[in-house]
């Protein structure tokens, strides 16, 4: 038996009584999710933020017509029953899973929310057997989806294009100076930093072996000290370039990614089809790098590679001049 699941109540066995708690506890717990979201983005994204207080007040509002429902029919006491206290019921990610995936994602979480809570109460109702519980069910999912209703209407209130359209823009730059721009720092020192010793290793050695573990302790080396740089140099407070741990991490791995993109291909170890490989490689990474440019940080595409694709070929070319020399 799976730990936990056997206490799990099945939602068929549940009397009308404990539906109606489940429903007050499920519209109070939302509403805290709502209250914690607007928190999490009143600094940075205002708009938003009044949208959510919107929300959470409404469920609230729900929460205690529910409560007044309950008392009519069933006394003062309300038990405690929970979602997690029901299987296959709907369950809600916590809070701070999400708020790191960007304001684009809290959206879209609110929306599923909604509509996860509609369509349950929905599908339950089809499947009750019971006339009162039918009933039941048919008054929560109305409730729910007017819930989506509600949300719409408060995001038309408080969440115009204008606003929305400057919230998003803020988080791509946010998003560009948090991972892209280290990343794309991290990138290009990979790729070009270590074309030249790896490349004078492969002509001097002529040894698939030789040339890959040089190519793996430069790449890992200029990784490690890539990332501790990024993290160390900028806590992010001043410049608002984001946590230096993300920063950090980001500038690290795509520096190491770079370069053993071409250095991976030395695990063949006949030396000419490897280096041709990792020629290609290079070729590939040289032009991605003037993509992202081009992409996040708008440089112009031509620039871009001009900058790019002569510096690292005139580094590769001085590797491979230093090794056949």
């Amino acid at each position: 038996m799976i730990p936990g699941f056997g206490a799990r109540r099945q939602f068929s066995d549940l009397t009308e009584k404990e539906i109606l708690a489940l429903a007050i506890s499920s519209e109070e717990d939302d509403g805290r999710i709502y209250a914690d979201y607007a928190e999490i983005v009143r600094a940075d994204y205002p708009a938003t933020a009044r949208m959510l207080d919107g929300m959470s007040a409404e469920e609230n509002r729900h929460r205690q017509a529910l409560i007044a429902e309950f008392q009519r029919r069933f006394g003062p006491h309300i038990p405690l029953i929970r979602r997690e206290h029901v299987a296959g019921y709907y369950a809600r990610r916590p809070v701070w899973l999400v708020k790191n995936l960007g304001i684009a994602r809290i959206r879209g979480e609110i929306a599923r929310m909604e509509d996860e809570a509609a369509h349950f109460y929905r599908a339950a109702t089809a499947k009750a057997a019971d006339t009162g519980t039918r009933k039941l069910l048919g008054d929560l999912a109305a409730q729910e989806e007017q819930h989506l209703a509600t949300a719409e209407a408060l995001e038309a209130a408080n969440l115009p294009q204008e606003a929305k359209h400057e919230e998003d823009e803020k988080e791509k730059r946010q998003f560009v100076l948090t991972w892209v721009q280290p990343g794309l720092a991290g990138l290009m020192d990979g790729s070009v930093s270590t074309l030249a010793p790896i490349f004078a290793t492969a002509f001097a050695t002529q040894d698939s072996h030789t040339t890959l573990l040089v190519g793996v302790a430069a790449s890992v080396g200029a990784g490690i000290s890539m990332g501790f740089t990024e993290a160390a140099h900028d806590d992010g407070v001043i410049s608002g370039r984001g946590s230096p741990l993300k920063r950090g991490f980001a500038s690290g791995i795509m520096t190491a990614v770079g370069g053993l993109g071409h250095a991976l291909p030395y695990l063949i170890p006949h030396f000419w089809t490897a280096t041709a490989l990792a020629c290609v490689v290079v070729f590939v990474e040289l032009w991605a790098i003037a993509w992202i440019q081009n992409r996040y940080m708008e440089t112009p595409f031509f620039r871009a590679a001009i900058q790019v694709v002569l510096g690292g070929a005139l580094v590769l070319a001085a590797g491979i001049l230093i090794g056949s020399g």
